[in-house]
């Protein structure tokens, strides 16, 4: 417990998700109550388990985040089971291999009537999952923020810290529709935040590096079990020359949301990286 952050509410989307569920327990552990936001229920219910196995305060909230009614009707039933919100951490979001290319440079045949069935190029991607990437991580962040900061307002204050990436500072092949939301964040987080500064209301983001899961093992391999190419040029460009855990999201999550430290931080970006962003390549 923290006498801080006893009896806070945080809400938190993507709460199922590897990140977002180790930041959810590890907030519930300092005494904070936690909303657990996310799509899908049977995920939400298995944090919000562990959670209240380990004696800490959370409730789970179904929701689609990109869909306005929903967030808004979210939030009025957080505020009416805990009478606030505190903080806010946007962690939903994602990318989808439908909009991405399979190549990265443009190839001719991309373009021709006999295109070989294994070439994607970026004219062959889906377009619908190209906009949908942009739309989750884009106005899956605005429409919570709108959502809440309206009741953090009346409260005179409040945190609010969204995900952002490395494709934030400079784009990773493949990954244009995820690339352009991630540089969005960055961006609409510094215009909340002159925005709601008079308001109290504090508006932050992370930058995770490449953090260990299921789906980056699949196509980064492993520094201790082996490594794919592109986990090559990952940990090559990582000074610290290893792949980030969940938890090492947690200390820079503390300290954006603990006023004691950061009364007067907002509308910036911190990269949690081991270095990521040290080196050019050359």
């Amino acid at each position: 417990m923290d006498a801080y952050f006893k009896n806070k509410v945080a809400v938190i989307t993507g709460a199922a998700g590897v990140i977002c569920s180790q930041i959810s327990k590890d907030l519930a552990s300092l005494g904070v109550t936690v909303a657990l936001v996310g799509r899908t229920a049977e995920k939400l219910e298995k944090v919000e388990q562990e959670i209240l196995a380990s004696g800490g305060k959370c409730k789970a909230y179904p929701c689609d985040v990109t869909d306005r009614d929903s967030v808004e009707a979210l939030a009025e039933s957080v505020i009416k089971d805990f009478g606030k919100c505190d903080f806010l951490i946007n962690g939903a979001g994602g990318n989808n291999v439908k909009a991405m290319p399979n190549i990265t440079k443009f190839d001719p045949r991309e373009l021709a009537e006999d295109r070989p069935e294994d070439l994607k190029g970026l004219y062959n991607v889906d377009m619908d999952a190209f906009e949908g990437v942009i739309r989750l991580n884009t106005m899956g962040t605005v429409y919570p923020i709108l959502a809440f900061a309206k009741y953090m307002t009346k409260q005179g204050g409040g945190s609010i810290i969204n995900f952002a990436s490395m494709n934030t500072y400079c784009p990773l092949t493949r990954n244009f529709a995820y690339a352009m939301s991630k540089a969005a964040v960055a961006n609409f987080t510094q215009s909340f935040a002159a925005y709601f500064a008079e308001a109290g209301i504090r508006v932050n983001a992370i930058a995770p590096g490449f953090v260990v899961n299921e789906r980056s093992k699949a196509y980064l391999g492993t520094v201790e079990d082996g490594l794919t190419q592109r986990g090559k040029d990952v940990i090559k460009h990582t000074p610290m020359g290893n792949f980030g855990q969940a938890s090492d999201m947690c200390g820079s999550v503390r300290f954006l949301l603990d006023s004691r430290l950061s009364s007067f931080v907002t509308g910036v970006t911190i990269p949690v990286d081991g270095g990521f962003l040290t080196l050019s390549g050359v």
